[in-house]
């Protein structure tokens, strides 16, 4: 896959999809979902002040037919409510409106009415970089901070489950550290060489992994030739696991605002999907995001 719009096409597919969405009654968030109607890819049931959403619906021209409205008195009530959607079945994917993503994460983890299953959450962008011949992936940019090696181990297996989705049936995956060899004074290449072993050892399933790779020998075949690397992975991969937070949120932003690149993220490992797009994502991201959580769905 080459372009994040075939993401959307594909979902066109599987439109019997509902999205439980939290705090709807912001003018950006009814954009995407008047967006995703029009596209003809899934359903949806709104949370917020329903008064405030009728509003700004009339003012964008979005036919409200075919929409559940709930109305909500507070966000922590809107995020319980659209949580409790997806938890008891009635939607499959999670996604933001105008609340903080702290207070909807909280809704998702609370013990009683939640989201979380026995995963480790996780942040997976999958971007459209200019000039790389496909998509590729990038985790964990937002989620996890310091992750150790197990966190690491299961964020790798949501990134691989999201490929494994979007019909990357076997994904090449780089493991970054900022050398290509093991260090004992660098804990991320020695994470890198357990998680190879882990993958070889089919613990991490599904998926080639080599590591640790410098960035530039997982983008660039050119780069591994000339230090002498030989690696199926180089230059060809499919997701890269960041060592921590900061190397993730980095390259993230650095690939969209340096390279001009398109991205879809979503929040992986909870019962159902969550799209927590944030207020500088442009609209068309937004979308892109909407599709690949509807194409993450676990529903036939």
């Amino acid at each position: 896959m080459q372009k994040l719009a075939t993401l959307v096409e594909r979902v066109k597919e599987r439109k019997n999809r509902i999205v439980s969405v939290a705090q709807a009654d912001e003018k950006e968030v009814l954009l995407a979902v008047k967006s995703a109607l029009e596209e003809n890819l899934c359903f949806f049931h709104l949370f917020g002040d329903k008064a405030r959403i009728l509003h700004l619906a009339k003012d964008i021209e979005l036919d409200v037919g075919s929409l559940s409205i709930t109305n909500t008195i507070s966000v922590e009530e809107s995020a319980r409510e659209a949580v409790q959607l997806v938890r008891n079945g009635g939607a499959h994917v999670l996604m933001k409106g105008n609340l903080p993503s702290a207070l909807l994460l909280k809704a998702v983890l609370n013990k009683e009415f939640g989201i979380r299953g026995g995963n480790v959450l996780s942040h997976a962008a999958l971007f459209e970089v200019p000039n790389y011949s496909k998509l590729i992936m990038l985790s964990d940019a937002a989620m996890n901070i310091a992750p150790s090696l197990e966190e690491k181990a299961a964020i790798t297996k949501n990134s691989v489950f999201i490929a494994n989705k979007i019909g990357i049936t076997r994904p090449k995956v780089a493991v970054l550290a900022a050398v290509e060899y093991v260090n004992p004074n660098m804990q991320a290449t020695l994470d890198a060489a357990q998680l190879v072993e882990l993958g070889r050892k089919g613990e991490i399933p599904n998926c080639k992994i080599e590591g640790p790779l410098a960035f530039d020998l997982a983008v660039s075949k050119k780069a591994a030739e000339i230090k002498g690397i030989s690696s199926s992975v180089a230059g060809d991969v499919d997701i890269m696991i960041a060592p921590t937070i900061e190397v993730g949120n980095t390259l993230y932003k650095s690939f969209i605002y340096f390279a001009n690149a398109k991205t879809a993220a979503i929040i992986v490992g909870a019962k159902a999907p969550i799209v927590l797009t944030s207020r500088s994502d442009t609209f068309e991201n937004k979308v892109f995001s909407l599709s690949l959580a509807l194409m993450s769905s676990t529903i036939d």
